[in-house]
């Protein structure tokens, strides 16, 4: 990381100087702000945590519960959430809390004594080959913690406003702040007391029974599955021999979806209830823990297990529902919305996939930086009609991979003619639940696939796939994509053609066009007296290895001034040679080719070095001119 460009640093450096409203921030919440945030789970927090970085934007956040989660249910993190808390300063530190998945092994019922089960497969976990992060397991709440620790430390200084309920909400038509709440506070000395405030936009974070979701008129479609499973977190006495190893279990008695946990001792254990009926009308959720422990020994025979401990219990039917839209603007509209969805609010589903708390955070992701942007002048309103349109199909497929999953996970011994087909589905579609198939199609932050070609590593609309460098600097090697912070900043990386340094190239033509042409975006788009790369971290990549590079013969663009000593920044220049070809390794033209992206990490343009026009108009579509 990066500090010490604006003088000394002698203390924590992940600590950045307050700004804005994080000086000298009220302790009651305002009557007009910029952001309400509803709810304080992983999509509210997340994006709590990514408006800190715009700290000239009023953001406050509100949360019924009267102090931090304790206890969080969810606790799957696929690579693709890694990467984000990577962006967010925490991914070393969580992952060395976590639980690594590294095999996922797979029992079905012994052939000879069917009223046993064996162990028929074992399989490496599919993080392993598609990413260099890890897939993790750990409480939702430590994940708040994180999320709520960034949110504080940066500018913004953002801290939730605990015991305080969202009541109702009305957009009116005008108005600097048209979104007017009703708010009641349920803690504290003020408990009972109702308010009003105005915001301009709300996010509404507040979980599958969303009363923001209820006061926009948007519906939950969708049904519950006639299934229940019960769902421990308990620390026991076994001789299951796997206890430590995530498993799926098929028995006669039934399944068992098993996950150890954090800290070497809990596990998860997901216990198939079976069959619902139709009048049930959700008794089966009164299952008492004695009931599900007891059907587990039934599956797990001949292994036993005797529960010491259970930290987390309950009992669910599986769901399958999206919210017909994610914000409060119809499709027909022609304006901005100002209340958006987000999380369990617009997508619920079972848990056994792992997909809810990294879904709901890739909705913060995207939406926090919009709404930064707008609020500070840097793109237009209609910007934030591109979040309802990028997340709401990235739901229903996750719809539809769950009810597949589930379906295949809940399935009797006499229904399975390939013992294998669970395991090599898990594999077949392991880019799913990773995170990494989200594919956003062309807008006005994503280009088409004209120049593809030019970069098939970087697919158009897919998360920034990272890849080994050198820093020419120091010559230490760096994923390029691991610099890619959650700061609101677009990533602009020109990877150089085959020229020697200071000869005549399409780079240098390239970079002098990006310096000084007035349509260029960082000319055109970044604020008078802020930092040269304050809205465009532009990067260049050389072919060479770093030995044939020098820094300061890089054009001026990639040597940009930063913080309030105008220091030069010497961490733009890197190469693809020395045995980290990022070139070979992603596809790259060695004729040179620009590949930009957004920033929540997603490729949103890849153009010839000579595509200066093309580039130019790019961000004309979803940028506003700075003033001059």
């Amino acid at each position: 990381m990066q500090f010490h460009h604006n003088g000394y640093v002698s203390g924590e450096p992940r600590v950045l100087p307050a700004a804005g409203t994080g000086i000298d921030r009220p302790a009651d919440l305002p009557d007009e702000v910029d952001v309400l945030i509803v709810g304080s789970g992983p999509a509210g927090m997340l994006l709590a945590a990514q408006m800190s970085q715009f700290p000239t934007v009023t953001t406050r956040m509100i949360e019924r519960r009267d102090g931090r989660l304790a206890l969080g249910q969810a606790d799957g993190i696929q690579p693709r959430s890694v990467e984000t808390f990577q962006a967010f300063g925490f991914g070393p530190h969580i992952v060395a809390e976590a639980y690594n998945i590294a095999w996922m092994n797979y029992w079905t019922p012994d052939p000879q004594h069917p009223e046993n089960i064996i162990r028929t497969t074992r399989q490496a976990d599919y993080a392993k080959d598609i990413s260099e992060f890890p897939h993790l397991i750990v409480n939702q709440a430590r994940v708040l913690d994180y999320f709520a620790e960034a949110a504080v430390r940066g500018p913004g200084r953002i801290t939730p406003d605990f015991g305080i309920e969202f009541v109702d909400l009305t957009v009116h038509e005008t108005g600097e702040y048209p979104v007017e709440v009703k708010l009641r506070y349920v803690a504290g000395a003020r408990e009972g007391e109702e308010r009003t405030i105005r915001a301009k936009y709300v996010g509404g974070a507040d979980g599958a029974r969303s009363q923001v979701r209820e006061s926009i008129g948007r519906k939950h479609i969708g049904k519950f599955a006639a299934h229940a499973w019960g769902v421990m977190d308990v620390t026991v006495e076994t001789d299951f021999p796997d206890w430590r190893t995530k498993c799926a279990i098929n028995s006669e008695a039934g399944n068992i979806l098993h996950i150890p946990r954090e800290g070497g001792y809990l596990c998860r254990v997901y216990v198939d209830l079976g069959e619902v009926p139709e009048d049930d009308h959700h008794q089966v959720r009164q299952t008492p823990l004695e009931t599900t422990v007891a059907k587990a020994n039934e599956i797990l025979h001949p292994y036993t297990l005797e529960v010491k401990q259970a930290a987390w219990y309950s009992v669910y039917e599986v769901g399958h529902r999206v919210t017909d839209k994610f914000d409060d603007v119809d499709v027909d509209a022609d304006h901005a919305p100002h209340v958006f969805l987000m999380g369990d609010a617009c997508h619920t589903h079972s848990a056994k996939a792992g997909q809810g708390m990294n879904v709901s955070m890739q909705d913060g992701f995207n939406l926090g930086w919009k709404l930064g942007s707008v609020l500070t002048g840097r793109s237009p309103e209609s910007l934030l009609s591109t979040y309802s349109a990028e997340r709401q199909p990235v739901a229903q497929q996750l719809i539809d991979f769950d009810r597949q999953w589930s379906s295949l996970m809940a399935r009797k011994p006499e229904e399975i003619d390939d013992p294998q087909e669970l395991a090599n589905f898990y594999m077949a579609t392991s880019e799913f639940p990773s995170g990494f198939m989200t594919q956003y199609t062309p807008s006005m932050i994503t280009g088409d696939a004209a120049h593809q070609d030019l970069a098939v590593g970087f697919p158009i609309g897919k998360r920034f796939k990272s890849a080994e460098v050198v820093r020419v600097a120091d010559g230490n090697i760096e994923h390029l994509g691991h610099h890619h912070l959650a700061d609101g900043r677009w990533r602009v990386y020109a990877f150089a053609d085959a020229a020697a340094q200071g000869e005549a190239s399409a780079l240098s033509d390239w970079a002098e066009w990006m310096q000084s042409s007035p349509d260029s975006p960082i000319v055109r788009y970044t604020p008078a007296g802020a930092d040269e790369d304050a809205v465009f971290d532009v990067k260049v990549v050389y072919p060479q290895s770093f030995e044939e590079i020098d820094a300061l013969a890089a054009p001026e663009v990639f040597r940009p001034r930063c913080g309030s000593l105008g220091l030069m920044n010497w961490e733009k220049v890197y190469a693809g040679g020395s045995g980290t070809d990022i070139f070979a390794e992603r596809g790259l033209s060695r004729d040179g080719v620009v590949v930009v992206v957004r920033p929540d990490q997603y490729v949103a343009a890849v153009l010839p070095l000579q595509a200066t026009d093309e580039l130019a108009a790019f961000f004309a579509q979803n940028m506003v001119p700075a003033a001059s």
